[in-house]
């Protein structure tokens, strides 16, 4: 077992033994925050995908994570009220059925913007998927039917066969799943021919052209796939909250999402994981004592940009290994 092996199970552990410890003490709360940190690693992982292995820098991933969630928000309000959504279908409550929807509704959105998005590069990059996704997030502002700018209200949290997801350990559980999942998938894409090629497209695009593969298809695909999971992450945030708002869309969580994968470390498997357990660590603990938390935890991005550039798992298991 390699060291960055033994850390990435000493995470996973670690994320799976808070919440069964807090269930043991009688203390919900804190299983909250653990399924928060699963959540946004889902996130994160997503991006990952694209801004870890394939060197895409995305401003805008807020857009597929929030319109996951309001997949997750306008599926449920509509089977909730028994309202018609289109052609007589009136949404569904189940989990995995939104999830799917999800997934979808951020891959079809996804294809377009990156295939327009691709053919820049750099900073031109960076803007363009963050003008995406602010037109986005103005268009759930100004949609009154679901809200607009007040949000929209998830009145029951969605279901899931066999699982009680209204008590605070099982949705937990289920978020987790999702997460090892979303790891797995990782973990095959990083060691797949398309892993190695969207290597070769982020570290010389020219040379992966010579060989007869298209740089442009290559990360067009890995953007896709990346939009598709952190869509489902979005949707298990507004059921976490039971309500979805345009502050999932803003370009603020899209920040968030990059701030992550630097605390944990770009490009590692666990990297997500380690990141979001950092962040929420820090906001709960300084959160409470200042409002001005964010300023020690750019302080805490310094020192890592500075002195850590693999992150909190380049600190814990040394030189990134891939495999």
């Amino acid at each position: 077992m390699t060291r960055e092996t033994a850390v990435n199970t000493g995470l996973a552990l670690l994320l799976v033994a808070f919440p069964l410890a807090a269930q043991a003490m009688g203390e919900p709360f804190y299983i909250t925050l653990a399924t928060r940190a699963a959540i946004l690693a889902l996130a994160a992982v997503g991006l990952n995908v694209a801004l870890g292995l394939g060197g895409l820098v995305s401003f805008g991933h807020a857009a597929f994570f929030g319109l996951g969630g309001y997949a997750a928000g306008i599926l449920s309000t509509h089977a909730f009220n028994a309202e018609p959504l289109f052609l007589g279908f009136e949404g569904t409550a189940s989990m995995p059925w939104i999830w799917l929807v999800a997934a979808v509704l951020c891959g079809l959105v996804a294809l377009p913007i990156g295939a327009i998005s691709l053919r820049t590069a750099g900073v031109y990059f960076i803007m363009i998927t963050l003008a995406f996704a602010q037109m986005i997030y103005y268009f759930a502002v100004s949609w009154p039917a679901y809200g607009g700018e007040d949000g929209l209200s998830i009145f029951v949290r969605d279901t899931f066969p066999g699982v009680n997801t209204a008590l605070p350990l099982p949705f937990f559980l289920i978020c987790y799943a999702l997460l090892l999942g979303g790891l797995a998938l990782f973990w095959l894409l990083r060691g797949s021919r398309f892993g190695a090629a969207l290597e070769g497209a982020r570290q010389n695009p020219v040379r992966l052209a010579a060989v007869g593969i298209a740089p442009f298809g290559i990360r067009l695909t890995a953007f896709v796939v990346s939009a598709m999971v952190t869509g489902v992450a979005g949707a298990l945030f507004a059921d976490l909250n039971k309500f979805v708002s345009p502050s999932m869309l803003s370009w603020q969580m899209s920040g968030e999402l990059i701030v992550l994968i630097i605390l944990g470390g770009k490009g590692r498997l666990f990297g997500p994981v380690a990141g979001a357990m950092l962040y929420v660590l820090i906001e709960y603990v300084l959160g409470g004592i200042t409002e001005r938390w964010q300023f020690f935890l750019g302080l805490v991005l310094l020192m890592v940009v500075l002195f850590a550039r693999g992150g909190l798992l380049g600190l814990l298991a040394g030189k990134a290994r891939h495999g």
